[in-house]
Protein backbone atom coordinates (compact mmCIF):
# COMPACT_ATOMS: atom_id res chain seq x y z
CA UNK A 1 0.00 0.00 0.00
CA UNK A 2 2.80 2.23 1.00
CA UNK A 3 4.65 2.00 -2.66
CA UNK A 4 1.50 2.83 -4.08
CA UNK A 5 0.91 5.99 -2.35
CA UNK A 6 4.62 6.85 -2.92
CA UNK A 7 4.10 5.97 -6.60
CA UNK A 8 0.65 8.37 -6.73
CA UNK A 9 2.29 10.78 -4.92
CA UNK A 10 5.50 11.08 -7.60
CA UNK A 11 2.91 11.64 -10.22
CA UNK A 12 0.95 13.87 -8.78
CA UNK A 13 4.48 15.92 -8.55
CA UNK A 14 5.31 15.39 -12.21
CA UNK A 15 1.70 16.79 -13.23
CA UNK A 16 1.78 19.55 -10.51
CA UNK A 17 5.19 20.53 -12.00
CA UNK A 18 4.11 20.47 -15.53
CA UNK A 19 1.09 22.42 -15.08
CA UNK A 20 3.15 24.97 -13.79
CA UNK A 21 5.55 25.65 -16.38
CA UNK A 22 5.50 28.77 -18.24
CA UNK A 23 7.58 29.33 -21.84
CA UNK A 24 10.49 30.70 -20.91
CA UNK A 25 12.72 32.65 -23.55
CA UNK A 26 16.04 30.20 -24.14
CA UNK A 27 17.67 31.81 -26.98
CA UNK A 28 17.75 35.12 -29.28
CA UNK A 29 18.99 36.15 -32.92
CA UNK A 30 20.47 39.05 -32.55
CA UNK A 31 21.82 37.97 -29.13
CA UNK A 32 20.68 39.98 -26.40
CA UNK A 33 22.49 43.25 -25.84
CA UNK A 34 24.18 42.36 -29.11
CA UNK A 35 25.34 45.00 -31.93
CA UNK A 36 24.98 43.59 -34.92
CA UNK A 37 24.96 44.49 -38.86
CA UNK A 38 20.88 45.10 -40.44
CA UNK A 39 19.28 41.87 -39.21
CA UNK A 40 16.20 40.85 -41.53
CA UNK A 41 14.41 39.38 -38.68
CA UNK A 42 14.73 38.75 -34.95
CA UNK A 43 14.03 35.21 -33.68
CA UNK A 44 12.90 34.56 -30.24
CA UNK A 45 12.82 30.98 -28.98
CA UNK A 46 11.19 29.58 -26.18
CA UNK A 47 11.21 26.61 -23.69
CA UNK A 48 8.08 25.30 -25.08
CA UNK A 49 5.16 25.52 -27.78
CA UNK A 50 3.46 28.74 -28.09
CA UNK A 51 0.28 29.01 -29.00
CA UNK A 52 0.27 31.45 -32.53
CA UNK A 53 -2.97 33.09 -31.78
CA UNK A 54 -2.04 34.57 -28.52
CA UNK A 55 1.96 35.35 -29.06
CA UNK A 56 3.32 38.16 -30.49
CA UNK A 57 5.55 40.99 -30.09
CA UNK A 58 6.10 44.72 -30.95
CA UNK A 59 9.62 45.96 -32.69
CA UNK A 60 10.37 49.15 -31.45
CA UNK A 61 13.05 51.78 -32.17
CA UNK A 62 14.84 53.35 -28.20
CA UNK A 63 17.42 55.58 -29.91
CA UNK A 64 19.83 56.75 -32.83
CA UNK A 65 22.85 58.24 -32.94
CA UNK A 66 24.11 57.48 -29.57
CA UNK A 67 21.06 59.13 -28.16
CA UNK A 68 17.99 57.39 -26.63
CA UNK A 69 14.49 58.51 -27.25
CA UNK A 70 10.43 57.69 -26.73
CA UNK A 71 10.39 54.14 -28.00
CA UNK A 72 9.08 54.40 -31.57
CA UNK A 73 7.57 51.00 -33.03
CA UNK A 74 8.75 49.81 -35.74
CA UNK A 75 6.14 48.05 -38.98
CA UNK A 76 6.91 44.86 -38.40
CA UNK A 77 5.19 41.34 -38.50
CA UNK A 78 5.29 38.65 -35.88
CA UNK A 79 4.81 35.04 -36.27
CA UNK A 80 5.06 31.77 -34.67
CA UNK A 81 7.85 29.60 -36.56
CA UNK A 82 6.66 25.98 -37.82
CA UNK A 83 8.44 25.12 -34.91
CA UNK A 84 6.00 26.11 -32.90
CA UNK A 85 8.70 27.49 -30.24
CA UNK A 86 10.17 30.00 -32.40
CA UNK A 87 8.87 33.52 -32.37
CA UNK A 88 9.65 35.71 -35.67
CA UNK A 89 9.66 39.15 -35.58
CA UNK A 90 10.12 40.41 -39.43
CA UNK A 91 10.64 44.47 -40.05
CA UNK A 92 9.00 45.66 -42.91
CA UNK A 93 11.78 47.74 -43.76
CA UNK A 94 15.39 47.44 -43.37
CA UNK A 95 16.40 48.29 -39.97
CA UNK A 96 18.71 51.64 -39.60
CA UNK A 97 21.86 52.14 -37.14
CA UNK A 98 20.29 52.64 -33.63
CA UNK A 99 19.16 50.51 -30.68
CA UNK A 100 15.64 48.39 -30.42
CA UNK A 101 13.48 46.85 -28.03
CA UNK A 102 11.22 44.04 -28.64
CA UNK A 103 8.30 43.20 -26.29
CA UNK A 104 6.72 40.12 -26.74
CA UNK A 105 4.27 38.39 -25.26
CA UNK A 106 3.62 34.76 -25.27
CA UNK A 107 1.06 32.05 -24.20
CA UNK A 108 1.89 28.03 -24.11
CA UNK A 109 -0.50 25.10 -22.93
CA UNK A 110 -0.76 26.20 -19.84
CA UNK A 111 -2.62 29.41 -20.93
CA UNK A 112 -0.55 31.96 -18.76
CA UNK A 113 0.46 35.03 -20.87
CA UNK A 114 4.17 35.15 -19.91
CA UNK A 115 5.75 38.78 -21.11
CA UNK A 116 9.84 40.00 -21.64
CA UNK A 117 11.76 42.30 -23.33
CA UNK A 118 14.74 42.06 -25.39
CA UNK A 119 17.43 44.67 -26.30
CA UNK A 120 19.89 44.90 -29.20
CA UNK A 121 21.42 47.42 -31.53
CA UNK A 122 21.98 47.90 -35.21
CA UNK A 123 25.43 49.50 -36.30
Amino acid sequence: MRRVFVSAAAALLVVAGAANAHPKLVSATPATNATVAKPARVTLRFSEKLMPKFSGADLMMTGMNGMKHAPMKVASAATVAPDGRTLVITPKSPLGAGTYSVAWHVVSADTHRITGNHAFAVK
